[in-house]
């Protein structure tokens, strides 16, 4: 799909520019996601959630250590959206499309948006309904008569507001958001991607040594052959005990906060 390829590569070459990450690989997934507030409206767009940071690499592609961003920062905002609008219009003459696109969309300015997200769980919260979701569910779904159809549309400021359409118009705006057979609507790239040399175990160990949280040395995480430590136990049955959920309340009461957690980018 050209709007990933464009706003993948795009991450990727604005990263590689950026004094905070030179010499460092990024790892990020993006989500595609066709629809808005009204699934008649064919809006195609990514969502990508990129750690605030990078790997950096030897001269062999080897991880050597995590490299933070400085906090609630990735990017400059407006070199991402001049490269994306250039990154798009290559992959729009590559597919023949480009002559089909009015000039003027050229001299808008495209809409790129960037947010820190603190430790990222509320973002994988909101993106994750998107996997499997579809355009429309049954819930919004009114009214159904042989002629047509009657749904409701959330609107800005949560107001609800109905909508009755053609029954044959209703089928297809609903296959307009079909995804053609083996098509990746989730996408991964860097050291995320399943080829990298990087595996994301030696991510997680980089960034929790980065953050001072070499407590967990004994836990299994860490990029060795054999534990360095005697991992712990249960003292009621004895068995080994392994990291099952980091709690960043916790963690603050014991000084530690994670300054520089996930990023939300959204290309469209």
């Amino acid at each position: 799909m050209g709007n990933s390829n464009a706003s993948s590569q795009s991450i990727r070459d604005v990263g590689s520019a950026t004094k905070s990450l030179k010499g460092c690989q990024l790892g990020f997934f993006g989500v595609l996601h066709t629809w808005g507030r009204d699934p008649a409206v064919y809006h195609p767009h990514v969502h990508y959630v990129v750690p605030g940071g990078g790997v950096k690499l030897d001269e062999l592609g080897h991880a050597l250590s995590w490299q933070s961003t400085p906090k609630n920062f990735l990017f400059h905002h407006g070199t991402l959206i001049r490269t994306y609008k250039a990154k798009l219009a290559e992959e729009l003459r590559a597919a023949g499309l480009y002559a089909q696109i009015d000039r003027e969309a050229w001299s808008k300015d495209f809409v790129v948006d960037i947010q820190p997200v603190g430790h990222g769980v509320p973002t994988l919260k909101y993106l994750a309904p998107y996997v499997h979701r579809v355009a429309i569910n049954d819930s919004r779904i009114m009214d159904v008569n042989s002629e047509t159809v009657t749904y409701q549309i959330r609107r800005k400021g949560n107001v609800m507001q109905s909508k009755t359409v053609a029954g044959d118009d209703f089928v297809g705006n609903f296959l307009q958001h079909v995804l053609p057979t083996n098509f990746m609507k989730i996408r991964h790239y860097g050291w995320m991607s399943g080829n990298s040399k990087v595996k994301v175990e030696e991510v997680k160990w980089m960034v929790w040594l980065m953050l001072g949280w070499t407590f967990w040395l004994g836990s299994g995480y860490a990029p060795q052959d054999e534990p360095l430590t005697v991992p712990m136990k249960c003292r009621l049955c004895g068995g080994v005990m392994r990291v099952i959920e980091v709690s960043y309340t916790s963690l603050s009461s014991q000084g530690i906060r994670p300054e520089h957690g996930l990023t939300y980018y959204d290309s469209g």
